[in-house]
């Protein structure tokens, strides 16, 4: 690897052989199929995805591919990365064993989610917050057991709230109850 730090993900690639540049370039493509929103960046001097918030980063190395979903990607998954050799916050994959793709899929789908979660409730206005609290509604999935009318029915619910709920529920496949 080039010792200058890339200013982005393919100077990055570029920077190992050719067989490590095609584990890399497999993984950057599930990633981006997982998150096809999300910007490509380096932070840390590594690749980074990130789609309200950081999603996940990684890192080529000697004998193994550095994942880091940190912290939640890899306590979800714990028990499917639990093959592999794992630090705080990272996990390492062999690099002469195939990548596990379809778990980096499903793990950057999850943070997807995560962000957009934790991002949505953040934006909402105090009024909005507090509403929800007294109702009990503390993640996105909670609006399923609620009707949109009673949702409008809440006070400190207004229509600024109502769009941006309804906006995050799309984007999360969620409906609310009949």
């Amino acid at each position: 690897m080039t010792t200058i730090t890339p200013s982005n993900i393919n100077e990055y690639i570029a920077g190992f052989p050719p067989a490590t540049q095609k584990i890399l370039e497999q993984i950057r493509a599930t990633i981006r199929q997982a998150a096809p929103d999300a910007t490509e960046t380096i932070s840390y001097a590594i690749p980074t995805f990130s789609q309200n918030g950081h999603l996940v980063y990684f890192a080529a190395f000697k004998n193994h591919i550095g994942f880091y979903a940190t912290p939640t990607g890899h306590e979800a998954f714990e028990k499917e990365l639990s093959i592999y050799k794992q630090g705080k916050g990272s996990v390492q994959f062999p690099i002469n064993e195939p990548m596990p793709l379809d778990l980096i899929r499903k793990i950057v789908e999850f943070r997807v989610a995560q962000n957009l979660e934790n991002n949505f409730f953040k934006k909402l206005a105090a009024p909005a917050k507090r509403a929800l609290a007294a109702a009990g509604i503390q993640k996105l999935s909670d609006f399923e057991k609620i009707s949109e009318n009673d949702l409008a029915q809440l006070h400190g619910i207004g229509k600024n709230a109502i769009d941006s709920i309804k906006k995050a529920m799309a984007e999360s496949g969620i409906s609310f109850s009949n």
